[in-house]
């Protein structure tokens, strides 16, 4: 008897500090966020007078908001942002989708080398890649077009989505593509109707990753996009640091306003995100 009440005395030890460091997590994961809305909301004037930056402003400059969306740019940013992450995050899937076809039911000689330089592709740092990437993309004339970072951002994330979606389609029993070869289907046949059907709990997992990644990036924006006119909302963002003086407030409201896509469709997704995540994750 004692060493039951023992055991179930563990146990919820072990679960009061799970919970506790949860929370502790959570909370230290909000606090950044917390102080940009509240600065956000401030004036100028409250945040230099007040150095608590924590503390809600005491009278709520809701103005911040609109400058940031029409003097500073972000409408233009933003809509920049989604010209150039959507056709990325399209054509990612759709590439990827059909080399992880490929790889998983396909049976060839250098099938598992040919997944082997994938994965090897996503071990090669950007920074690396900086100035060749510049240097193709001014010899062909992707410098400052929305498909010149589009086809880059395309071709780095081919790796680990080719990688992610192999493994889940290898999870799916193959008897599936045997009996639809039987009754005549070809493989392409097979990829829409059988296969793609059953992997949109996964791509749409990946979407959300592809989504957040791409519009979040600043490295090859910076890179491949220097007139203000093509610039992504990551850029917009840094060129609002003044050299002298800095409008934090404007900065902070302007860095909610971008995160709410990513949020939004991590939302509208939540529930294929996390079936996506997990189901595939036994098999490789």
């Amino acid at each position: 008897m004692s060493k039951t009440r023992s055991t179930s005395l563990r146990r919820r030890i072990g679960a009061t500090v799970f919970y506790l460091g949860g929370t502790f997590i959570v909370v230290a994961w909000l606090i950044p966020v917390v102080i940009a809305v509240f600065t956000a909301g401030k004036s100028m004037d409250e945040i230099m007078a007040s150095p608590f930056m924590w503390a809600p402003p005491r009278i709520w400059t809701w103005e911040n908001f609109s400058r940031a969306w029409n003097n500073a740019g972000m409408a233009r940013y933003i809509a920049n942002s989604f010209i150039i992450t959507i056709p990325s995050v399209v054509g990612t899937l759709i590439i990827s989708s059909l080399g992880a076809f490929a790889l998983a039911f396909y049976r060839f000689r250098l099938n598992r080398s040919v997944l082997i330089i994938f994965v090897a592709g996503m071990l090669i740092p950007f920074q690396m890649l900086m100035i060749p990437v510049f240097r193709l993309s001014d010899n062909l004339g992707l410098l400052n077009t929305y498909h010149g970072v589009t086809l880059f951002h395309v071709s780095f994330q081919l790796g680990f989505c080719v990688y992610f979606l192999r493994n889940f389609m290898r999870t799916l029993p193959f008897s599936l593509v045997e009996a639809t070869r039987i009754d005549g289907a070809r493989d392409l046949t097979i990829y829409r109707h059988v296969i793609l059907p059953l992997s949109l709990p996964s791509m749409a997992a990946l979407a959300v990753l592809q989504f957040t990644w791409i519009w979040n990036d600043l490295l090859w924006s910076i890179v491949l996009l220097n007139q203000n006119q093509v610039m992504t909302v990551t850029q917009g963002l840094a060129n609002m640091q003044g050299q002298f003086i800095t409008a934090y407030n404007v900065i902070a409201a302007g860095s909610i306003i971008a995160a709410l896509p990513p949020l939004i469709v991590f939302l509208l997704f939540q529930r294929f995100f996390i079936s996506g995540l997990t189901v595939g994750a036994e098999k490789g």
